[in-house]
């Protein structure tokens, strides 16, 4: 099998979370500066056989329209348009990044390293990617 990449778009830095090969599980691998995302993902599909992308999305539940929608539709086509032979997955992404907040604050990790926005954004893209997986099951 191959393995899916999943995102937590933001519009300075991008977390990324990759599956194993036998998409089981969900695993953090890094945060991306926003304007080197399309090489990075390049970059990764060269070296490795990925099937699908998941992407997470603010879906409004009953509030206004979130601002950076926009902006991941563009991303979403973006991909689209590099990768049309693999899928793109929109899953939601609300309370992710209170959920990686928490997952930091309960495995010990220090003030300083929880502060650090790139470290929430590569944990909320593992949640996304675990929501994903449980979705598929």
């Amino acid at each position: 099998m191959s393995r899916v990449l999943a995102f937590d778009f933001g519009l300075r830095r991008i977390g990324v979370a990759v599956t194993d090969p036998l998409q089981i599980i969900a695993n953090t691998l890094e945060t991306i500066p926003s304007n080197e995302i399309y090489p990075f993902i390049k970059k990764y599909c060269s070296e490795e056989e990925v099937e699908a992308f998941v992407v997470g999305y603010p879906f409004a539940h009953g509030h206004s329209e979130n601002e950076i929608i926009p902006h991941i539709e563009k991303f979403i086509a973006e991909l689209n348009k590099l990768y049309p032979d693999k899928k793109v997955h929109k899953i939601d992404e609300s309370f992710t990044s209170r959920m990686a907040q928490q997952t930091l604050l309960m495995s010990g990790v220090n003030k300083k390293e929880r502060r650090k926005k790139g470290n929430i954004d590569a944990i909320s893209a593992n949640i996304i990617l675990q929501s994903y997986l449980e979705m598929k099951k």
